[in-house]
């Protein structure tokens, strides 16, 4: 079976066991821009406290953000891990977000040059660029997390090795260039991630992840 083929049936496998997703939630770019920043290294539910302790600061803006010490900013986030790091990173990013004359202006440039320019600021890698580039900007490229990469070496379909570059231009150039698929995909892939094995015959775990 070619890579496509593979790939078109997985999204298949995921689609019907858990539906859509319709994932990411936010209110706005900018808090998609927030919360991909907040959720390198935890869990999505840590990310929404954070994102809760802003909103109710009313801090969940540019503004604010740039405006807050790391101090006041890391405790706002403290639920999110890595807290004084991440305050850095957040108004790194901000700082650069303002600059570049924010989304109307980021939003003229080509996919490329804005992914190249996203992974210019400090603490900005490929996966955080990549949930930037699709959920906030809806440019058609892949995000390629842990998840993905240990459900497709399960499925034997990779062999583990590949880069993050290598496996993006996987999707991309099998899949049809289409904003909307690639956002079900990744997050069907993260919700698969998050579902137990039952080990019974209705299992969706299973079912997903049944030899192709």
């Amino acid at each position: 079976m070619t890579s496509r083929a593979a790939l078109q049936k997985l999204y298949r496998r995921l689609y019907k066991a858990y539906g859509p997703q319709d994932w990411w939630p936010a209110e706005t770019p900018f808090e998609v821009m927030v919360g991909a920043v907040l959720t390198q290294n935890t869990a999505w539910t840590n990310v929404e406290k954070a994102i809760n302790n802003l909103k109710q600061a009313d801090a969940l803006n540019i503004h604010s953000i740039s405006g807050l010490s790391e101090l006041k900013l890391a405790g706002l986030i403290k639920p999110s891990g890595y807290f004084n790091v991440k305050a850095k990173r957040l108004k790194n990013f901000t700082n650069w977000f303002v600059q570049q004359g924010r989304f109307k202006g980021l939003n003229k440039l080509t996919d490329l040059d804005l992914r190249n320019g996203l992974l210019g600021v400090n603490g900005i890698g490929p996966e955080t660029a990549d949930d930037i580039l699709l959920y906030a900007f809806e440019r058609p490229v892949f995000v390629i997390d842990a998840y993905t990469r240990r459900l497709l070496e399960r499925m034997k379909l990779i062999d583990g090795k590949e880069s993050y570059e290598s496996l993006r231009q996987l999707f991309e150039s099998n899949l049809q260039a289409d904003i909307k698929l690639f956002q079900e995909y990744h997050a069907l892939i993260v919700r698969h991630a998050k579902i137990k094995c039952s080990g019974v015959n209705d299992c969706k775990h299973c079912l997903v992840e049944a030899p192709i």
